[in-house]
């Protein structure tokens, strides 16, 4: 009866060192505050619903399209955080640095409601073979009030300056302000 334990042992410390290194990439490094648009926003208080992401894109594997077509990851190579919390967190960042307004992610962290609240339903997210980053949706702006609600479609494409995850990486950042941009200009004025 002991040596069962023993060798089950044994075996999952084998198959534990058969396992190659995963590597984790954070997005890249925040857009510097200076080069960030100033655009005022009707709302001073603006609530971020988590981002909804495809199976693929929401998975913590990078994935990528490769020539024919195929989205395909690596499983050694991921994102450093979930990609729909982080990019939510990223979004909120942004938009509260472009408007100027209070911004957060859900779930909102202060007593009194958000003036409004944006939901962000992502289509395709994906390193194209064509060297682009490209994401592509819809994003809902709906204000406490109930009334002047907003909606927009969204295709924004990054090039990929270098190669590898961290390239991927400093791309999906600055999608995401260009993301930012486009809300606060079409849905938050």
């Amino acid at each position: 009866m002991i040596l069962r334990p023993a060798l089950l042992l044994v075996l999952v410390a084998t198959l534990s060192a058969c396992g190659g290194t995963v590597e984790r990439y954070a997005t890249g490094a925040p857009v510097v505050e200076e080069e960030l648009p100033r655009i005022s926003s009707r709302y001073r208080t603006v609530e971020v619903r988590q981002m909804s992401l495809p199976t693929y894109a929401a998975s913590e594997e990078i994935a990528t399209r490769d020539e024919t077509g195929a989205i395909v990851s690596d499983k050694t190579t991921l994102w450093a955080d979930e990609p729909a919390r982080a990019m939510t967190l990223e979004l909120s960042r942004y938009l509260g640095t472009i408007t100027g307004a209070q911004v957060a992610a859900e779930p909102w962290p202060f007593l009194d409601r958000a003036s409004v609240i944006i939901d962000v339903r992502v289509e395709e997210m994906v390193a194209d073979a064509d060297g682009a980053f490209r994401i592509s949706g819809q994003y809902y702006v709906a204000p406490d009030s109930g009334n002047g609600g907003r909606s927009g479609l969204f295709s924004l494409a990054e090039p990929i300056r270098g190669e590898g995850a961290s390239a991927i990486a400093a791309a999906r950042t600055a999608v995401t302000k260009d993301l930012a941009e486009q809300i606060t200009r079409s849905g938050l004025r």
